[in-house]
Order: structure tokens, then C-alpha cells, then sequence
């Protein structure tokens, strides 16, 4: 068993990372470091007797993980993921793991310099919605696949990280081209519009669109918001032999914020009800797709392998850096009003 204790309890080690630890095969959920009275005592009411470390100095003493997750606010995930490298610790960065492409090459050098594996928790890989188009592309449903739009609006001011440092570019972003990537490959080029709100914590960008061009000659087109008081998940793709459409639920996270854990019946978690299933249209007509499980807790499954395995993390800090890399071009993009290329050395990874 894979011994892994979360580094912070906020919205996502408690809801995001926690739950699915617990539930992935070769895991165990050895540990939280948290500080506050109140996330102390969410701790101890959702893990009985789990142990809580004030500091990750403290959890790393303890000797009782082999691996760790950083789920603190970004500005100070890059320190944590150091510190925890340093100690010989296999880790798991949330998104994003770095300020910037260039950030992010710092801490793959450093993982690899220890010799440690260091993977990015772009859990959105394993959403129901993404991994029905996944498996659409690769049965040919679509035929040569042309270009692919999505769509993640949410009513949720409270969530919006504000002031420069944050926004939701770097947040949502991060997970939308890290699909579009893992979907459709390599980016050369990004052509983007932010629109930003002033938040006492200063300039915030609290939506997005960004269309990407793709080594491949595919494109895609990718937007988000959360203060437009509207919300719809929606999925579009278009190929030479027709379209798929769909409109999802997001149902892993609503499962979650609604007390379920997956670790309770984990062969019925994770699947849309069939009133959010997406269509698949073609001269044949119009047809409903069954869809594929949501699944976040095999990221953590997939990362025990690689590190039993020596082989690569479910999401390399490579592929991490280079969706980073997407970022830095599309704010750039928005800042000139300009299409801008993306370093190559980054897109392949």
C-alpha cells in the first residue's frame, strides 16, 4: 500500500482528493496536515483517528507516508512540492502545479534530480462527459475528428480565487486544456479573451474563451465563467462522419457534495443518470451514448502503478508544464490581442 497524506483541507484535499484516495486500489490515506480549529475538526469528524500534522515538517517526521498531495492555495503549492521532493517524497501537485511554464520545469528538474515521481492532479481527465468523447473519438463515431468545443459555466462567485495571482484562467483552464490536450494533442498556437472583474484583492479574470490550434490541424475551442449567473457543462465535437453533443452533470462532484463517499459502492460510482447522456449524430441519424464511469480515483490508482512500475505518472509534470505553457500564451494572446505561438519544447512535453 502506497502510504499518502494531504497537504491542506480545504474545498479540494476534503472533497477532491481525500475521499479518493481512500477508494483507490494500493492506497491508503495515511495522514492530513491541517491547522485551523475548525479544519482540524472537519478532519477528525470525516476521519476518525486519522492522524492530523500541523505542518508537513511535521508529517514528514513522522515517517508514516511515502508520498504526499499539495492541495494548499498556489501560492504556496511550489514550496510545499519542493520541500516534500527534498524529502524523498513521491508527489501529487494540484493544478496548477506551477505559477508558469517556466515554475513548473524547476519542479520537474527537481523531481527527477531526487528521483522521485511527481504527477499533476488534472483529475478532469477521468470526468463521465470527457471519457464518453474519448472513447466516440477512438471507436470512430466521429470519423476524422475536425474540432472540439467545451464549455464549463458555473454560478459560483464564492469559488472565484481573486487578485492577479489567481483568477479563472489558471484555474478551470487549467483543466479544460489539459483536455483538450490529452484529447487531441500537442498545441501550436492559442488565441485568447479574458474578461476581468476588480475584486478588493485587485484584477481578476472571471471568464475565459480560448481557441487553440493543434499539431494535429485540429481545433478547439475552450470557455468558462462563474460569476455570469448561468451554468451548463457542455461538450460539442465535430468530425468528418458527424457531431456529438453533450450536456453532463458533473456527477462525481455532485455525489461528493452531497455526503457520498466512493469508497461506499464504488462499482455504481460515477455514472450520469441517462437523462444527461450525449447524442451522436449521423446520417444514421441521431443516437444516445451510454456513459463512460467518471473515475478521479483511478488517477491515484494509476500513480501507485507508475511508482511500482517506474513508468510514468498518470500526468507527468511534463504534460503539466506544457498546458501551462498554453496558459501563459493565451494570457499573453489576451494581452496583445494577437495570436501566439506556443514553445514546442513544451507542447510535446
Amino acid at each position: 500500500m502506497l502510504r499518502i497524506g494531504v497537504v491542506g483541507y480545504g474545498t479540494g484535499g476534503r472533497h477532491f482528493h481525500a475521499p479518493f484516495i481512500q477508494a483507490a486500489e494500493g492506497c491508503a490515506l495515511a495522514g492530513i496536515v491541517a491547522r485551523a480549529d475548525k479544519t482540524v475538526a472537519a478532519v477528525q469528524a470525516d476521519y476518525p483517528g486519522l492522524p492530523v500534522f500541523p505542518s508537513l515538517d511535521a508529517m514528514i517526521a513522522s515517517g508514516e507516508v511515502d508520498a504526499v498531495t499539495i492541495t494548499t492555495p498556489p501560492e504556496t503549492r511550489r514550496d510545499l512540492v519542493l520541500q516534500a521532493i527534498a524529502a524523498g517524497l513521491h508527489v501529487v501537485a494540484d493544478k496548477p502545479f506551477a505559477p508558469d511554464a517556466a515554475g513548473a520545469r524547476d519542479l520537474d528538474r527537481a523531481a527527477k534530480a531526487k528521483g522521485v515521481t511527481l504527477g499533476v492532479y488534472q483529475n478532469r481527465r477521468w470526468d463521465s462527459d470527457l471519457q464518453t468523447l474519448k472513447k466516440v473519438i477512438e471507436t470512430g463515431g466521429l470519423g476524422q475528428v475536425w474540432r472540439i468545443h467545451s464549455r464549463m459555466d458555473f454560478d459560483d462567485p464564492a469559488t472565484l480565487e481573486a487578485g492577479p495571482a489567481g483568477g479563472l484562467l489558471r484555474d478551470l483552464g487549467s483543466h479544460l486544456v489539459d483536455q483538450m490536450l490529452y484529447l487531441l494533442g500537442p498545441v501550436t498556437s492559442v488565441m485568447a479573451h479574458l474578461d476581468h472583474v476588480l475584486l478588493d484583492q485587485g484584477p481578476t479574470d472571471a471568464a475565459f474563451h480560448i481557441s487553440m490550434s493543434h499539431a494535429s490541424g485540429q481545433h478547439s475551442h475552450v470557455s468558462a465563467s462563474k460569476l455570469n449567473r448561468f451554468a451548463q457543462r457542455e461538450l460539442r465535437a465535430y468530425g468528418s462522419d458527424g457531431a456529438y453533443v453533450s450536456h453532463s452533470s458533473d456527477v462525481q462532484a455532485q455525489a461528493i457534495f452531497a455526503g457520498l463517499r466512493p469508497a461506499q459502492d464504488l462499482a455504481a460510482w460515477g455514472y450520469e443518470p441517462e437523462s444527461h447522456w450525449g447524442s451522436l449524430y449521423t446520417a444514421a441519424g441521431a443516437a444516445r451514448v451510454p456513459a463512460e464511469p467518471g473515475r478521479y480515483h483511478a488517477y491515484y490508482e494509476a500513480f501507485v502503478r507508475a511508482i511500482h512500475n517506474n513508468t510514468a505518472a498518470p500526468v507527468t509534470a511534463a504534460e503539466g508544464t506544457r498546458t501551462l505553457a498554453v496558459l501563459d500564451a493565451a494570457r499573453l494572446s489576451a494581452e496583445q490581442g494577437r495570436s501566439v505561438s506556443v514553445d514546442q519544447e513544451d507542447s510535446h512535453g
